[in-house]
């Protein structure tokens, strides 16, 4: 019981004064000044259970001063709630009062002391945390009266501490008064310091990210659903009030909502069925990296994963690759059957958790083996985000990042430690030597968590043990604004803090390639798969289509070699046939033709051998296979080179005599039947370089029996087919 040291009454008389003065008690934000303004109804408090609630979490984040600071002792036994309620909207509503009277924690204690209701009154010290977060409530309500349900239960304390609260409200908000006049401020909200009012103010804009479950829903289903509801579909949601949604522009699958409208969203099936599911951003962004660093079948390991929604987004998105996302760190066996549950109803596979800390698992455990990636969402500072509550909740971090933020900052003995923790795991997820990747992700601002800790760790990385080692990597995000190239020029991917997202650093450590080692056409499609490049095709007939080229690779050289000197012994008898062929010109037209068809049968249909095949005469040929080398010229033999000079002699003779009766024909076609295949064919198939050589003018003067003039005519008729 509170026991006063003197009667406390409140007169009617001061009713006036009250209500001056208490007009001087502001909101606590813009946002809700707005709401107030627009005639939107007044807050009428909350249930005596979020109060309760609401002081047990700031009897554990409450700012310890030091013993000559101290004002108001707050004690370590916690307040007995009649209900342990586990709605979200439940928690939500007690850790944001809770936050609040942190914030304005030096504020509230100097009004106590100043309206005189400490030391005047005997107030035990469990009882302190739930005044001061009851005061933080009755100023913000401008002193009024609190609404109380019919339904609800009430409980003791929290019925002494408001009776003791409305018997002091003219000097509470007096006291108010003359804080503000002292501190020149608007409202108590302009006495905080500058990183938290926006910190605030970013917190009223940012808007809703919520990711598609692909294994209850395909994208287009989701947005035909949302369209039937009223929602249409843009390309931004900046100050829009409308009920619209808009598609990332870094994860195809994460849509985005005004801030507004999550209540609505709530109540949709699309919600209610674990269709779309409300994260932070950072967490996709840590998701989609991973996802385009694997190759098929490879497996995930997943440290100080936070939300169990991040493991379910990383297994929909995994859920063609046939991968095994192990999830470390889950210390409780009570949450086993728990998490079984939820990735059920949300249709989930392949995910083993495994009962040990990331430090205490050895790199050499038999289940990881196939881990190819390693995720590391270690703890940090989180000052990256801006509305912390929602990231408390969401991503089960420790109360204990509200202290920071309601002070904008963190003490550098916790900033060192966080990086000491932050530095030990990543060592150690750089030890794995089956693991070919690592993606390190903060919401930090801090450079000592974030480039520092990656730096160090890269530099004294163990270079003993046989794997290659470890390098920094360029971003694997499309990088969607001239802003995000620049702050990814030293290859790490960073987005501040703003109204439309939650700060985030985001970097990927790969291995260097080794060189003696070959990518598999499965790995190489696999990837291409993962990045959407292979819509369509499938992936199982690679292995055969790639064992068929290496069979044929291996077997072109054998034939290559055995058929190679069998056809060179076919064109020396070729061109020994050819020789007697020339001399003996009696022979028959008939019997000449039929040659070249003897000639393919017996070399075959290599298209190597078809060139040496079909010479016009022996004359020729030396000089075709002179000047169009086949594709092995140093399978060639010697005895080519000797017989030149001496069918040279002996061809020119046969040349002059047959061609020129052939020239005078206009039409190419009727070329062919005069002049035997085997000569005409061959001899203008070479270069012409190799025509001119023996159709010069100096040769043609060797016979004096023919007219000069005919020369130039005769020379102009045989070039026009080969032009």
């Amino acid at each position: 019981m509170l026991n006063s040291t003197r009667e406390l009454q409140f007169s009617n008389a001061n009713t006036t004064e009250m209500s001056q003065l208490a007009s001087l008690a502001l909101s606590r934000d813009p946002a809700s000044l707005g709401k107030n303004a627009t005639g939107l109804p007044e807050k009428t408090g909350y249930p005596d259970s979020v109060y309760v609630m609401a002081a047990n979490i700031f009897q554990g984040i409450q700012i310890e001063k030091s013993p000559e600071r101290v004002l108001i002792k707050y004690g370590n036994e916690p307040l007995r709630s009649l209900s342990d309620s586990k709605d979200e909207s439940f928690q939500r509503l007690s850790y944001e009062l809770a936050f609040s009277a942190l914030k304005y924690q030096d504020i509230l204690e100097t009004i106590l002391i100043d309206s005189f209701i400490f030391p005047s009154t005997t107030i035990p010290d469990h009882l302190s945390c739930l005044i001061i977060v009851m005061l933080y409530d009755f100023q913000d309500r401008k002193f009024e009266a609190r609404f109380l349900s019919d339904n609800e239960d009430s409980i003791t304390e929290v019925q002494e501490v408001e009776n003791l609260l409305n018997s002091f409200k003219t000097k509470l908000a007096a006291a108010l008064a003359r804080y503000r006049i002292k501190h020149d401020a608007l409202s108590i909200y302009h006495i905080l310091p500058e990183t938290v009012r926006k910190q605030e103010l970013r917190a009223s804009t940012l808007p809703l990210y919520a990711w598609i479950n692909t294994y209850k829903s395909s994208p287009e289903d989701v947005y035909h659903s949302l369209k039937e509801k009223g929602y249409n579909k843009v390309e931004s949601i900046l100050h829009i009030d409308d009920k619209v949604f808009a598609v990332d522009e870094h994860c195809y699958d994460v849509l985005i909502f005004p801030s507004h409208l999550k209540s609505d969203l709530l109540n949709t099936d699309l919600f209610k069925d674990y269709k779309l599911i409300f994260q932070d951003k950072s967490r996709s962004l840590a998701v989609h990296s991973v996802k385009a660093l694997l190759n098929m079948d490879d497996d995930i390991l997943m440290v100080n994963t936070g939300s169990w929604y991040t493991v379910a987004h990383l297994s929909a998105l995994t859920n063609n690759n046939s991968s095994k996302i192990f999830v470390c760190g889950v210390q409780s066996q009570a949450k086993h059957p728990d998490l079984k549950n939820l990735f059920t109803k949300m249709g989930c596979k392949d995910i083993e958790i495994l009962h040990q800390t990331f430090l205490n698992i050895e790199s050499k455990d038999n289940r990881l083996q196939k881990v190819k990636v390693i995720l590391l969402l270690p703890r940090c500072s989180g000052l990256g985000i801006s509305n912390p509550v929602e990231f408390i909740l969401n991503e089960h971090e420790d109360t204990g990042l509200l202290k920071d933020f309601s002070q904008g900052g963190t003490s550098e003995g916790k900033l060192h430690g966080l990086a000491q923790q932050q530095y030990e795991q990543l060592t150690h997820a750089m030890r794995f030597t089956k693991a070919q990747a690592v993606v390190y992700c903060t919401c930090s601002v801090y450079p000592e968590e974030n480039e520092a800790v990656v730096k160090k760790a890269l530099e004294f990385q163990d270079h003993g043990i046989k794997v290659q080692p470890y390098r920094l990597s360029p971003p694997v995000l499309p990088l969607c604004s001239l802003k995000e190239i620049h702050l990814s020029t030293d290859k790490f991917f960073r987005m501040e803090p703003s109204e439309i997202t939650n700060g985030c650093f985001l970097s990927v450590l790969t291995r260097e390639r080794d060189p003696s080692e070959t990518v598999s056409v499965k790995d190489v499609l696999a990837r291409a798969a993962a990045k959407g490049l292979l819509d369509g095709i499938e992936l199982g007939k690679s292995s055969k289509q790639e064992k068929k080229k290496k069979k044929s690779k291996t077997s072109l050289p054998k034939a290559s070699t055995t058929d190679g000197n069998s056809i060179q012994m076919k064109i020396a008898e070729f061109l020994n046939r050819e020789t007697n062929a020339n001399v003996n010109r009696s022979e028959t037209s008939t019997t000449k033709t039929s040659l070249p068809q003897k000639n393919t049968t017996q070399v075959g249909p290599s298209s190597q051998v078809r060139k040496p095949n079909k010479p016009a005469t022996n004359p020729l040929v030396p000089a075709f296979m002179k000047n169009t080398a086949p594709p092995r010229p140093y399978e060639r033999p010697t005895h080519f080179v000797r017989h030149r000079p001496e069918d040279r002699m002996v061809a020119l003779k046969p040349v002059e005599m047959v061609l020129p009766p052939v020239l005078p024909f206009s039409s190419p076609q009727g070329i062919r039947p005069q002049i035997p295949a085997q000569h005409f064919y061959c001899h203008w198939v070479g270069p012409k370089t190799v025509v001119s050589s023996y159709l010069s003018t100096p040769l043609l003067s060797r016979k004096g029996g023919k007219p000069k003039e005919n020369v130039p005519f005769s020379l102009l008729r045989c070039r026009r087919p080969w032009l």
